[in-house]
């Protein structure tokens, strides 16, 4: 009767101990979905706001043709990724086409005097400044739920669940090279 007792208090131990991890699990997935849709609003203010910056450069610098189709093809491929990887990917890109916006439009003193322009310029360096806050809160929160993921025994109850780890939103080597703009 004592063996039966103790494997039953064995037993009822590892199952409180695999709710307890499966529970974590849940809300660490969840606290990284809630963060990526963070990332997504300020996305989305993004993609609202480049039209309108492209419009107001179209009428300065005209021959900057590759440029802005660079934008706008970029913000299409953002708008329509799939997955976060390929959202980061196209986010990236056009992250370095804007910054290849600002780089030209150093060139052209009517435009950076521009009232429209100047309040673009400013709404999307504050918006990517939250950006950058939201992407630096995922990838913490993607961080913790990795980590906690490789750790034994909880790897093998996520395994078993088919929790999957998170995906960080990193910088692409490409947007650490300064713009080059040639005339």
């Amino acid at each position: 009767m004592l063996k039966i007792g103790i494997f039953v208090g064995v037993l009822a131990i590892l199952i409180i101990a695999v709710i307890s991890v499966y529970n974590k699990l849940v809300k660490y997935k969840n606290l990284m979905q809630e963060a990526w849709s963070g990332i997504d609003v300020y996305l989305k203010k993004r993609h609202d706001l480049v039209p309108n910056l492209v419009e107001t450069v179209k009428g300065y610098a005209a021959h900057e043709k590759t440029t802005l189709e660079n934008i706008t093809r970029y913000r299409s491929e953002a708008m329509q990724a799939k997955s976060p990887e390929a959202q980061v990917a196209s986010e990236n890109h056009l992250g370095k086409a804007l910054a290849s916006l600002f780089a030209v439009a150093e060139n052209y003193p009517d435009l950076k005097a521009n009232a429209n322009f100047l309040l673009l310029q400013q709404q999307l360096t504050d918006l990517e400044r939250d950006l950058e806050s939201s992407r630096r809160y995922y990838n913490g929160t993607v961080r913790i739920n990795n980590t906690y993921m490789e750790k034994f025994p909880t790897n093998v109850i996520a395994g078993m669940f088919n929790f999957q780890k998170g995906v960080f939103f990193a910088v692409d080597s490409s947007e650490k090279e300064v713009p080059k703009v040639s005339f």
